[in-house]
């Protein structure tokens, strides 16, 4: 191979045929020079490359480094490979092709463990290439993975699936990827709710372990049996059902990952293969020189049983704990706070948080039930994009309209529908659905609603004990903002749940609380 490849070279490189292209001499030597020194440094390559070598060159994972960074992964990742065809049965890793594929079969029980020069890139990414990033999973799959242990005995379920949540989410709760995929199994809000996890401002059920991890057992319990295929359903974990159909259809109703793999989506096409190179190298980390280096434990806990609002600083002062653990222990929780409902949430706090509360139980909570509610609930009801307190509707989108219109039509704001529905741009077609989250006290029909519908538009309800301002002619935001000390234009549009800066002379216009 290597001995036409240098005649290749020297054919492009030192041929005075390449002077029929126009070229003046001293571009010719220049190119000379540079195919010599190409040749010379190929030459001098295979020393370098025991310890440096690729022919498959893969793009960076973006990782984790922290317990609070966002992982983006799957619909993100793109791997690019290099190798020539008939080199790819000889990619340089730790280990030779022969003994990958033997130690994969040692360790293949349930879910099928393919090896081919794909997986061997995998191989040899999570091996070699990005050791720092298998260091970190060794450092965290204990955290996790007894419970998922025990969820996937519960649901009959192969054990080996554990491994998958490391490329999902890279062992972090609260990972979000840029398709807003969430938490250790990465559901979209969908897909969470349809398998119970609910997700609002204050709590995101998908970033909870233990439901998430019960959730994805399900899921995972049903592609099966959709597709009677563990790759195929791996496959549709990542890109959906739909997608894995649709290329199942397009490849002549071909029945495997690998028949199916050049009409899946690329994300997908590495999906699998990356399963089957983390599962390999979590259980052969010793003989790739992973060493331990201590693993992270959650904290000692125990729980508490909250029936009311709850303000994780308070709480942590009173109990002599750190809001820190809290969210370590509690990573559904979104806004240090657990919201009024009408149902009981459980809380992880740590064994001696537990023990003070206990000696003035009826105190603590009742200080820490109070703290800060009515600020979070101004928030709440007025941040960009948030839900909470509102009921849904899907509006179809007719022709002349635009987001600004709609908008105005149901009382919100432009970038709330923009974040509802995910939105990256004004641009919407005709018959698009677009979710609309409505207030309680919005005069419209919540289970049909007319395109044709003319509903009131909302205005802000004033809060409790509010301060209140009526527009005077002439007034602007920066007038209002300069009148009231800490008050800003910011603020005042947050609190009247405003979209732009236009005012109206007699407008009433909340300004504190």
């Amino acid at each position: 191979m290597k001995k036409y490849f240098f005649n290749w070279l020297n054919e492009i490189f030192c041929s005075d045929s390449i002077l029929s292209n126009g070229l003046k001499g001293p571009v010719i030597k220049r190119i000379r020079m540079f195919g010599l020194v190409f040749i010379l440094g190929s030459a001098l390559l295979p020393a370098y490359s025991q310890v440096q070598a690729d022919s498959v060159v893969v793009d960076s994972l973006e990782v984790a480094t922290a317990e609070e960074d966002i992982l983006y992964k799957g619909d993100t990742t793109d791997f690019v490979y290099f190798a020539l065809p008939s080199e790819l049965e000889h990619i340089p890793g730790d280990d030779d092709p022969g003994l990958l594929r033997d130690r994969l079969t040692c360790i293949e029980k349930v879910m099928p463990l393919t090896y081919n020069e794909k997986t061997h890139a995998f191989i040899n990414y999570f091996t070699v290439k990005d050791r720092e990033y298998t260091r970190m999973m060794m450092r965290r799959k204990n955290l996790y993975f007894p419970l998922f242990e025990m969820y996937l005995a519960k649901y009959g379920l192969p054990d080996e699936l554990k491994y998958l949540s490391i490329i999902e989410s890279g062992l972090n709760p609260r990972a979000i990827s840029r398709a807003r995929a969430v938490g250790l199994w990465q559901f979209m809000s969908a897909t969470g709710k349809y398998y119970g996890l609910n997700n609002d401002w204050y709590i995101d059920d998908r970033m909870d372990p233990e439901k998430a991890t019960e959730a994805a057992c399900k899921y995972l319990r049903d592609l099966y049996g959709m597709f009677h295929d563990w790759e195929l359903a791996l496959a549709a974990y990542n890109t959906g059902p739909g997608n894995v159909k649709r290329a199942i259809r397009r490849s002549g109703y071909k029945n495997s990952f690998w028949e199916i793999y050049p009409f899946l989506p690329r994300e997908t096409r590495s999906y699998v293969p990356q399963f089957v190179a983390i599962t390999y190298a979590m259980n052969y980390l010793e003989e790739h020189n992973f060493f331990d280096e201590g693993e992270e434990m959650l904290l000692k806990h125990d729980t508490v049983q909250i029936t009311k609002f709850l303000d994780f600083e308070t709480f942590a002062e009173l109990t002599g704990s750190c809001v820190e653990d809290l969210q370590r222990l509690n990573p559904s929780i979104q806004r240090n706070a657990i919201p009024e409902t009408n149902r009981t949430y459980t809380l992880f706090v740590t064994q001696d948080a537990k023990r003070n509360l206990e000696s003035n139980r009826v105190a603590i909570l009742d200080s820490a039930s109070k703290a800060g509610k009515k600020e979070l609930e101004i928030l709440a009801r007025n941040t960009a994009g948030s839900t909470y307190g509102r009921d849904r509707i899907v509006y179809r989108v007719r022709s002349g309209d635009v987001l600004g219109s709609i908008a105005m039509r149901y009382g919100v704001r432009i970038d709330d529908v923009k974040k509802w529905n995910n939105l990256r741009s004004n641009t919407i077609r005709i018959g698009q659905p677009l979710n609309i989250w409505l207030r309680p006290n919005t005069n419209i029909n919540t289970t049909s609603v007319l395109a044709s519908a003319k509903p009131k538009i909302v205005t802000p309800l004033p809060l409790p004990n509010s301060k209140t301002y009526t527009v005077q002619p002439g007034d602007t935001l920066w007038d209002i903002s300069k009148k009231f000390e800490g008050l800003t234009i910011e603020k005042i549009k947050s609190l009247n749940n405003l979209s732009s800066s236009k005012l109206k002379p007699g407008q009433t216009l909340i300004i504190g609380i």
